[in-house]
């Protein structure tokens, strides 16, 4: 926590956008250079002060842009109308159903072929068709809660029917160490079966990974681009036809009765993002809606058309990790007209993803005082706000469906992957990094 009455200093990992650098020169040409409190130049990663050529300037960012957006994108999993080959008929068990246990799906499985024109996917809810699986997903706060409701061991029966009753008779301890006994012993699953790991919460909000066993997952499926299956919260694809409409509300500056909006739902004093919400809205208005903390209850019109109504908004994740990018930035903001405020991993990650131009990142500015500055620097001047927005020509934003095709995903990655064995070491060592 900064003492009370300093702002906490963000040190930018990479050049801003070239919007910002604009208005830094405009300022810097009328004498002013930024009249904020704690105020400091930066030479790190481009040098603010220094002059540059509006043509050179406009090649590199165009470079940069190109580049990054090329290597992100060329990342990301295939779009879910894109036409693959009719593919093998694959059985995914879910083995628990996120966040609810053993309680069974609520719902019918999606049809992958019909929502994400992923073809041959058979996918199970049913444990009687464990053995018939080739790939097993296993929900990670789930599997935290529930570390006595593991499949059988494979193919060693006596121990199994032991650990049965055991687990019959409440002795859920007894059964537990019978069955990590066997899982050491024999085979922990049918021939070819790929445990799958899967989680979508950050680093710092994924308990125990310590405590699970070496080697017990073949396959991780997570927001992370190394993962085995990566599926992020969200992406930019190109949109077919340059006339359609983009998805979401579009940034109508007639709605827009407000600067900046705020929907938390996890307030912690000491997280960095509710630290650095109190040193801006010190210079700059910022309603926050939420149960928890200072928020007020989302209007009955919805978060989107709530956040619709406002120029700006803080996309402030709980915790910094690398990829960990969410609804907030991709649904929040994008599909709501909205400019994202970003507080996250560093720019450059961000630049993985989404245009340079597309979001302002804190750590392109030395304080809050100055992010303020900005804010209100593009609230007066709507031609360089409307900048923010030229993404929306070319572009169109996928929302992750959960659970569904994290599932379908799932399917499609056993589908087009060979038969080379591969099992997690250490999934603590390796998400933790």
């Amino acid at each position: 926590m900064a003492p009370a009455g300093q702002e906490l200093q963000h040190e930018s990992r990479c050049r801003p956008s070239r919007t910002v650098d604009a208005w830094r020169a405009a300022v810097a040409t009328r004498g002013r250079h930024m009249e904020t409190p704690g105020y400091r130049r930066r030479t790190r990663c481009g040098a603010w002060g220094l002059p540059r050529s509006v043509s050179s300037l406009a090649a590199v960012g165009l470079l940069c842009t190109a580049l990054t957006t090329f290597i992100g994108w060329a990342q990301l999993p295939p779009l879910p109308w894109a036409s693959p080959a009719p593919q093998r008929l694959v059985g995914v068990l879910l083995w628990w159903e996120p966040f609810r246990g053993r309680g069974g799906y609520p719902k019918s499985p999606p049809d992958c072929s019909l929502r994400f024109n992923i073809s041959g996917c058979r996918l199970l809810t049913d444990r009687a068709a464990y053995g018939e699986a080739q790939a097993v997903l296993f929900h990670h706060r789930d599997l935290v809660k529930e570390l006595h409701d593991w499949p059988p061991p494979w193919g060693a029966r006596e121990s199994t029917d032991k650990a049965l009753a055991l687990r019959a008779s409440d002795d859920q301890e007894g059964a537990v160490m019978l069955t990590g006994k066997a899982l050491k012993t024999v085979g922990s699953r049918p021939p070819g079966q790929r445990w799958v790991w899967m989680n979508f919460e950050s680093p710092s909000h994924t308990p125990r990974l310590r405590g699970l066993a070496k080697d017990l997952f073949n396959w991780t499926l997570s927001y992370r681009t190394d993962s085995d299956v990566f599926v992020p919260y969200g992406f930019l694809y190109p949109r077919s036809d340059p006339t359609e409409q983009p998805s979401g509300l579009g940034p109508q500056l007639a709605r827009k009765r407000g600067l900046v909006a705020w929907v938390v739902s996890n307030w912690n004093e000491h997280h960095a993002r509710v630290r650095y919400y109190h040193q801006l809205s010190r210079h700059v208005s910022v309603d926050v809606f939420g149960r928890m903390g200072p928020g007020q209850p989302v209007p009955a019109v919805g978060l989107l058309h709530t956040v619709a109504r406002y120029k700006f908004y803080l996309a402030f994740e709980n915790s910094q990790h690398v990829d960990y990018i969410t609804e907030k930035l991709w649904r929040n903001a994008f599909l709501a007209g909205a400019v994202p405020v970003v507080l996250g991993p560093d720019r450059a990650n961000y630049e993985r993803f989404v245009p340079r131009g597309a979001f302002i990142h804190v750590d392109d500015f030395p304080n809050a005082a100055s992010l303020a500055a900005y804010l209100l620097f593009l609230d007066r001047n709507v031609a360089v706000y409307r900048r923010y927005f030229r993404w929306r020509r070319s572009f169109a934003v996928h929302i992750t469906s959960f659970w569904d095709e994290q599932w379908c995903r799932t399917c499609q990655a056993v589908q087009t992957s060979g038969d080379q064995p591969k099992s997690i070491h250490s999934l603590a060592d390796w998400f933790q990094r």
